[in-house]
């Protein structure tokens, strides 16, 4: 890793020894802390104040157990999280990651990126992050729905909409987040509809939720585009995943004009010279849950075919859309796409690229846009389901996608001109930490020390 500035390492080496075996967290860390010399240069009370030591450290972390009864009657055991890192522009905000790989580093990573992805947003929200180590794949329904009545029987103590408002991520969608709703408004005697996001649109859900982080992502890449006078029209696109981000994100790249030629899941990829037929992937991923291999299969004499295992930035493109889970794309992938002629990488998963992968892009003039910037679609239009709980409003997908798009474009040209302020110009990754950093650090500035 690069080298930090004198005072940034000092606290760095802190969070290692505090948080010993956490790598993803160290990763995150770093990242924000790498961009932060110019401003501690030019903010010394950021330092004095140990505004960003306090930062690094969560204002709360709950670790539960989760004991739940499978359909054979076997009582099964689950470890729960949530770790509510920093409150001071607003609740605690984000998803629950049902997945075996979770652990409290995970949790901590993604929560210290949602501190910044929401400040990036404009929106009042603090950043947090929850899950389990439980694992639905294969799971029936009746099982789903005890585990979660479970996590949420322990989970319920902590959240409220002006405490903590979780909402889905990998392994939690509408069903999951359906079962912990009613198990929160059983417990309660509250119909408190601003507890969870992600909720469906008959009992308090809105508009564009489901499509919110790829629609974002790709609103967040036009407007990369639209800044070098170019548009999808044309454009060869790779998408990894192929998951409610990937598949949102290829909708809306379609919608503008752009190819999307190749997806993946974790069993390979498929390539479609013709262009991913969407409503055939939307079939086999989300109706038949089944492996990417079908949608090949499916295709039969089309052109499509299915590689097993392999990378799926080996195929050719010119914007590259990481789409799928953590660290995903490492140093060799980034060097494969610029020799392809890739000329931009946004992330839609939270940090899929490794720091090897994110040095090569800037060492190949590839553009890099950071999932705290460019995926924040999520988040933000959570926000907004907020916004209508809050007032009894329910908004159409046309003014709700707008409102996105719009907040989009915010999170843009924030990310390129705090980059230009700061020496740095057209580094949007430096402009997202910078960014989102600075709003943080001055509300808890005035705050005092809390």
């Amino acid at each position: 890793m690069p080298a930090l500035d004198e005072k940034l390492l000092a606290i760095y080496d802190e969070v290692l020894s505090r948080n010993p075996g956490e790598t993803e967290f160290h990763q995150s860390v770093h990242e924000v802390l790498d961009s932060l010399g110019p401003v501690v240069a030019k903010h010394p009370e950021y330092t004095d104040a140990e505004v960003i030591r306090r930062l690094c450290e969560p204002e709360r972390q709950i670790i539960f157990r989760v004991p739940w009864v499978d359909d054979s009657g076997q009582v099964q055991i689950n470890r729960g999280f949530r770790v509510e890192f920093n409150s001071a522009l607003g609740p605690y905000k984000g998803g629950l990651r049902f997945h075996p790989s979770v652990y409290l580093g995970i949790v901590k990573f993604l929560g210290f990126e949602q501190i910044f992805k929401n400040s990036l947003t404009g929106m009042p929200i603090g950043g947090g992050k929850g899950g389990s180590d439980f694992d639905p794949k294969g799971r029936s329904d009746g099982e789903i729905m005890r585990f979660c009545q479970s996590f949420m029987t322990e989970l319920s103590r902590h959240i409220g909409e002006y405490t903590d408002v979780p909402a889905g991520d990998i392994g939690v969608g509408g069903r999951e987040i359906g079962y912990l709703f009613g198990q929160y408004k059983r417990i309660t005697n509250r119909y408190e509809s601003g507890v969870l996001t992600g909720k469906g649109l008959t009992w308090g859900g809105s508009q564009v939720r489901t499509e919110a982080t790829g629609y974002g992502l790709v609103f967040f890449v036009s407007e990369i585009l639209n800044a070098r006078g170019e548009s999808f029209d044309g454009k060869r696109v790779v998408v990894s995943g192929s998951g409610n981000v990937a598949v949102y994100a290829i909708e809306k790249v379609q919608q503008l004009g752009g190819t999307v030629v190749a997806c993946s899941d974790s069993s390979g990829y498929v390539v479609d010279e013709k262009g991913i037929d969407l409503a055939l992937l939307k079939e086999v991923k989300e109706v038949r849950r089944e492996r990417i291999s079908a949608y090949a299969e499916a295709r039969g004499g089309s052109g499509a075919s299915y590689v097993a295992g392999g990378s799926v930035w080996d195929v050719a493109c010119d914007i590259a859309l990481p789409c799928a889970t953590q660290n995903e794309l490492n140093g060799h992938d980034a060097a494969t796409l610029a020799d392809h002629g890739c000329t931009i990488v946004a992330e839609g998963a939270n940090m899929p690229c490794t720091p090897e992968a994110v040095r090569a892009f800037a060492a190949r003039g590839v553009t890099f846009a950071p999932g705290k910037a460019a995926n924040a679609g999520g988040v933000a239009t959570s926000a907004l389901e907020m916004q209508q709980n809050a007032s009894r409003d329910s908004w159409t997908f046309e003014h709700t996608e707008e409102r996105l798009a719009e907040i989009m474009r915010g999170i843009h040209d924030r990310c390129l001109e705090t980059a230009e302020e700061y020496g740095t110009p057209a580094n949007y990754a430096a402009g997202a930490n910078i960014a989102g950093f600075t709003q943080v650090a001055d509300a808890m500035l005035a705050l005092g020390v809390i």
